[in-house]
């Protein structure tokens, strides 16, 4: 039998929606175009402390030399938000950032471990795709290896990259996941779609850090997000009031932005939120064990930060709280971590405990 590569592309993205996907792409692995780009962007060191993107070099634009053999990517699109939100989510969530004494989980990160649920789909995709044409040369990835992920995904027809650096849909904003599979089979690419930000600087103007320094460029190591989940010390003295009630990632971006009106909801039970990371006061966040801690972030994406930079997280949050509004409750919640046996706790309680000085 010939083998039909469009065909089965086809086939492809049937399967891929049985495994709750929203949409397949296809990508050529010539990245050679956004080398430049990478160099410069790490050159400024505005990957932070993410050594790893620095490490790989430009094996990150080079699918072959990352995966040897492979000569197409298929890009994969799932929604995560939760089936059960509100056609007002955006102005749900930014209400969320105005009471001090919530904590704010990112999205995102209120289910289950994005990266477990799209390995285990993508697995089962490429296990669908062996039965059908053979065994084949593949590699799963999941915002997990050395990958230029939003250049792919734009590509194969995912969408454009926005101002913010994320990618964007017409039909499906920018809250979704993506993951790829470096494939040995020759595919027919999709067709990349154009930009349609046009005039729209609301990203830009809506970072509470101004970590986006110019349309298309991140700074990392201004990110909230950045700051909260991979930045491993002290956050800088001058960003922590910037924070706000934060804990855990940042979506100012994503839900100042228009195209979010399109955002779609996931049909996965995976992404609805936890109880615990969604409304909670910061107060009882902070009086979490590690024990406890461990718990209840089991098999979410919160869980590798660790308890130590939970309890950073929470205290600077505590503080900007103790800002705008003398509360003893926090105060107490503070002094009895005041003792905590990492130093990096300690601080970041000393600092929060310091923003009531004012108020009293």
């Amino acid at each position: 039998m010939t083998f039909n590569s469009t065909q089965f592309v086809s086939l492809i993205r049937d399967w891929s929606r049985e495994l709750g996907f929203s949409q397949i792409g296809v990508s050529g692995v010539d990245l050679s175009a956004a080398e430049e780009g990478l160099q410069a962007w790490l050159a400024r060191g505005f990957h932070g402390e993410m050594a790893y993107m620095a490490a790989h070099g430009l094996r990150r634009a080079r699918p072959a030399e990352l995966v040897p053999g492979t000569v197409s990517v298929i890009t994969a699109r799932m929604d995560y938000l939760p089936s059960g939100t509100g056609e007002d989510w955006q102005a749900t969530e930014f209400a969320r950032l105005q009471r001090p004494q919530e904590g704010v989980v990112s999205l995102y990160a209120r289910g289950r471990d994005y990266h477990k649920v799209l390995r285990s789909r993508l697995q089962k995709l490429s296990e669908r795709m062996a039965g059908h044409i053979g065994p084949f040369g593949h590699r799963v990835f999941t915002d997990s290896a050395p990958v230029l992920e939003a250049e792919l995904a734009a590509r194969s027809g995912q969408g454009w990259r926005g101002k913010h650096t994320l990618v964007l849909s017409r039909e499906a904003g920018s809250m979704f996941f993506l993951g790829e599979i470096y494939v040995d089979v020759a595919l027919p690419a999709s067709a990349p779609v154009s930009g349609h930000c046009g005039h729209c600087s609301a990203c830009i103007d809506v970072c509470p850090t101004q970590a986006i320094v110019a349309p298309y460029r991140l700074d990392a190591r201004r990110c909230i997000s950045y700051l909260t989940i991979e930045h491993a010390g002290a956050i800088p003295l001058a960003l922590r009031p910037l924070l706000g009630n934060r804990i855990y990632g940042c979506d100012d971006c994503q839900l100042v932005c228009p195209w979010n009106k399109f955002a779609q909801r996931s049909p996965l039970p995976d992404f609805d939120p936890r109880e615990g990371l969604s409304g909670s006061y910061l107060v009882a966040l902070f009086a979490w064990s590690e024990a406890e801690f461990l718990q209840r972030t089991e098999g979410s994406p919160i869980r590798r930060i660790g308890h130590t930079r939970w309890l950073r997280n929470i205290a600077v949050a505590l503080g900007n709280a103790l800002r705008s509004s003398f509360d003893p409750a926090i105060v107490e919640a503070l002094r009895q971590r005041a003792q905590h046996p990492d130093e990096l706790v300690r601080e970041h309680v000393a600092w929060a405990l310091a923003q009531q000085a004012d108020l009293r």
